[in-house]
């Protein structure tokens, strides 16, 4: 009974056994080395997996975000400026140029405080490339007044007092440039739909209609714009 036990006791604990060529080697001795073999065949497959070829490899290969180079015309001025392909013009404005008054809100053409003119049009600067500007005149906030003398709807906003934080000011400034040159100032509830895509977190709504019906009257004796 006892040579029993310890033969049971052997089995379970792993004693030694015979193996392959008379090699002696225990169940758990057995299980260690498996364990190791298989660990050393996964390692080693994965530092043999070949790299991912690059799209950046080799000397022929394309250029991400390539240079352009244009010329444009920025509040009268002349530039001739280098940009990356993916560059917008609210960045070419504020980066490059350090004309700042065109303001990076939501960056998604959703807010309206990045809003210039663009040959006469209003446009969300940060939805416009860059590149594609040559030969085009832009006009920025800092390019609506004449030496120290403001333009009407300049004057008009500080008249209505239509801000209050001021970040999105610029970009109603602009907006309601266009909407009186475009003549959309026809009532109070026109100008409202016409500014409508100019975000004020402030609310300041009122006075800014306001603001732009002062400065359509001034500027066209209250008659719709030219364009």
């Amino acid at each position: 009974m006892e040579d029993e036990r310890e033969a049971k006791a052997g089995l379970v604990e792993g004693d030694e056994h015979q193996g392959v060529a008379g090699v002696t080697m225990t169940r758990r001795g057995l299980f260690r080395s498996t364990l190791a073999a298989a660990t050393s065949v996964a390692l080693n497959g994965v530092h043999a997996a070949p790299a991912p070829a690059s799209a950046e490899s080799g000397s022929h290969a394309p250029r991400a975000n390539n240079l352009v180079r244009i010329s444009v015309t920025i509040n009268g001025v002349a530039h001739r400026v280098e940009v990356r392909s993916d560059v917008t013009l609210l960045d070419l404005l504020r980066e490059q140029l350090h004309l700042t008054g065109a303001k990076k809100g939501c960056n998604r053409g959703e807010c309206g405080a990045c809003t210039v003119m663009l040959d006469g049009r209003r446009v969300n600067s940060c939805f416009v490339l860059a590149a594609t500007l040559e030969g085009r005149r832009v006009t920025t906030v800092e390019g609506l007044a004449t030496g120290d003398s403001l333009h009407p709807v300049q004057r008009a906003f500080i008249k209505c007092d239509a801000f209050q934080c001021g970040f999105c000011t610029s970009g109603q400034i602009m907006s309601a440039v266009g909407c009186i040159e475009e003549g959309h100032t026809g009532s109070n509830v026109e100008i409202r739909e016409w500014m409508s895509g100019n975000l004020c977190r402030c609310s300041a709504y009122p006075q800014i209609a306001e603001a732009v019906e002062t400065a359509s009257a001034e500027m066209h004796g209250g008659v719709h714009g030219t364009v």
